[in-house]
């Protein structure tokens, strides 16, 4: 494939690509000689498992793995005794060494969910190393030599520090090595391409510093989103419980996906499903159309994300079994119907649905419902008082702890 459609593609759903338009000369110079760019990504094994967050990353590595580079995945068994400060106002605990090399032993096999592990040519096997590697034999006149590079004033312009130190909150010596321990890395391997979460853009660009101060070509950086966690604010962390791991069964993937808010949908469609372009396009025109329940959304969204890792015949298990769970748990046989007055030519609004049902007194009672979160429409919170419902299709409303069956009318 040319340059030109190469870059169209690895740059897509990228945040930032450094320095501009550096990436595409770069594989202009590889696509003249033949020589496949080498494309890197850290992962510190600090928790056994891998998680969705992660998996942003490796999806990106597999468009390159799929149009014949070189990926190069570096277990960071050093870094990980450090622990990466990006994002952090205090100093990570340190974990022991045996802690990281049982967590490092699971890494390859969940790597191996989304990248290729036996590739046609002209695919390429990825290329895994430990950074322990070059770090575990170098002594201590070699760690001076590497952090003889920058001033602490240098380190200190990084977002992270800067806050903790204006702040005077403690900074370790050990954390301010760690940027400079991920840069080497890069020079280690000889790496063309870094890629990184947003928040690692410093880390990156030490890597670039470092490898020209070893005479070879700065690598180009390209910043990917961060993934929010199941709370849909902070960013998806084993240590704050708001992950999906990519090893979770796969009734509990869908649940987990099925607790999502609804404004976190389009983002995990786009970062995590692993949809092609087009089936994006169609999503998106869904989620933006107001008659779209949320509910069936997620429902969709989940059973792609447990498809891609478990199946599909797994993934319909796990729908119907969420489902009648659904059913079962939270709607009473003997539920009280309500239907809506015909003649309408727009659809309802979800106020109209809890005025119609005799919940609601009025519309604008209704609407104060809304507000405060105690509207839910098929299990799903209503954060909007002007969200439409669709009329044609039967629907459970909840409003505090009363609930009701829509059943449509007649025609």
């Amino acid at each position: 494939m040319k340059a030109e459609q190469q870059f169209e593609i690895l740059s897509a759903g990228v945040e930032e690509v450094l320095p501009e338009g550096a990436f595409l000369e770069r594989l202009h110079e590889a696509e003249r000689s033949a020589r496949p760019l080498r494309v890197k990504q850290g992962f510190d094994p600090t928790a056994p498992d891998i998680h969705l967050g992660h998996t942003v990353g490796l999806r990106k590595l597999k468009q390159f793995q799929e149009l014949g580079h070189q990926v190069v995945l570096i277990i960071g068994d050093c870094t990980g005794m450090v622990g990466d400060p990006s994002g952090r106002s205090k100093t990570r605990p340190q974990l022991l060494r045996e802690d990281i090399e049982a967590n490092a032993a699971t890494y390859l096999d969940q790597f191996y969910r989304v990248l290729d592990r036996d590739p046609a040519p002209p695919r390429r096997a990825v290329e895994v190393h430990r950074n322990g590697e070059w770090f575990g034999g170098m002594g201590f006149m070699g760690v001076l030599e590497l952090a003889s590079k920058f001033t602490v004033s240098q380190l200190l312009e990084r977002d992270d520090f800067g806050k903790r130190f204006q702040a005077e909150q403690p900074i370790s010596l050990h954390e301010l090595l760690y940027p400079i321990m991920q840069g080497y890395d890069s020079v280690a391997i000889r790496a063309d391409v870094e890629l990184g979460a947003t928040e690692q853009k410093f880390n990156l660009l030490v890597g670039r510093e470092l490898q020209r101060l070893n005479e070879q070509a700065p690598q180009i950086i390209m910043t990917l989103p961060v993934l929010p966690g199941l709370d849909g604010t902070q960013r998806m962390s084993k240590s704050l419980g708001n992950y999906v791991g990519v090893t979770d069964a796969p009734a509990n993937m869908f649940g987990k996906i099925m607790s999502l808010p609804d404004q976190a949908m389009s983002l995990y469609w786009r970062l995590v499903s692993g949809a092609a372009p087009d089936h994006l396009a169609a999503v998106e025109k869904e989620l933006a159309d107001p008659a779209t329940h949320p509910m069936t959304m997620k429902k969709r969204l989940a059973q792609q994300i447990v498809t891609l890792y478990h199946g599909a015949e797994a993934a319909d298990r796990a729908r119907l079994d969420f489902e009648k769970q659904f059913s079962r748990k939270e709607i009473p046989d003997d539920l009280e119907e309500f239907t809506l007055d015909g003649g309408r030519q727009a659809p309802p609004l979800i106020i109209d649905f809890a005025v119609a049902s005799g919940i609601a007194s009025s519309r604008s009672a209704a609407r104060r419902l809304v507000e405060q979160g105690a509207v839910d429409l098929d299990g799903e919170r209503i954060s909007s008082w002007d969200a439409q419902v669709d009329p044609r299709k039967e629907h459970i409303l909840r409003i505090g702890r009363k609930m009701k069956r829509y059943v449509p009318g007649p025609g």
